[in-house]
């Protein structure tokens, strides 16, 4: 017989953080992250030293798992140019999710507005990221401008991660023949 270990107060809250602030925003009450995760306000604070604190810890700890589903393998196969197509194909089939809200990321930022806030330094570093890995890519596949076109690409993916996580857009058949005409005009191949 096998027991199942149940997750640390910590742990808990971390995964309380994580989906009510994705699904609801980050102005989700202490009670509410508490009672979710079934710890107390005290021992919340006994372990984070504020609700910003418990934000920026919930964002940071997704950030291997969001890379991990958006990006291909560091040593994986393919052209600068599949490499980027990618990324695009990855959102464009998470955002058929029901459960789809857009980029944690960026949301956070948004509603955030203090680029100071602890969790939107951490979400702030996962968009710089995002757009380095672009950048490298570019610049392997030969862009005129790889800077430009690694932002151009950062625009297209939270713009349409945005419309989408928002119901605005649907995101099949429209990302990928608007990343093709951007990696075309700046050359990549």
């Amino acid at each position: 017989m096998t027991t199942e270990v149940k997750p640390s107060p910590r742990e808990r809250l971390l995964e309380a953080a994580a989906a009510l602030t994705y699904r609801d925003g980050v102005g989700i009450g202490v009670e509410a992250l508490c009672k979710a995760a079934g710890v107390s306000k005290r021992s919340m604070y006994q372990l984070f030293e504020s609700k910003d604190e418990l934000l920026a810890a919930s964002l940071e700890r997704r950030t291997s798992a969001y890379a991990a589903a958006l990006l291909p393998a560091a040593d994986g196969d393919g052209s600068p140019r599949q490499r980027i197509l990618h990324v695009f194909e990855q959102v464009e089939t998470q955002s058929g999710a029901p459960e789809f809200h857009g980029c944690p990321f960026l949301a956070a930022q948004i509603e955030l507005k203090d680029p100071g806030h602890p969790a939107s330094r951490v979400a702030r570093q996962v968009k710089e990221n995002l757009t380095a890995f672009f950048r490298a890519e570019a610049e392997r596949g030969g862009a005129k401008d790889p800077s430009l076109l690694a932002r151009q690409l950062s625009l297209v993916f939270d713009g349409g991660s945005a419309r989408a996580g928002i119901g605005a857009d649907e995101l099949t058949g429209l990302l990928a023949p608007t990343v093709i005409t951007l990696l075309d005009a700046a050359g990549v191949r």
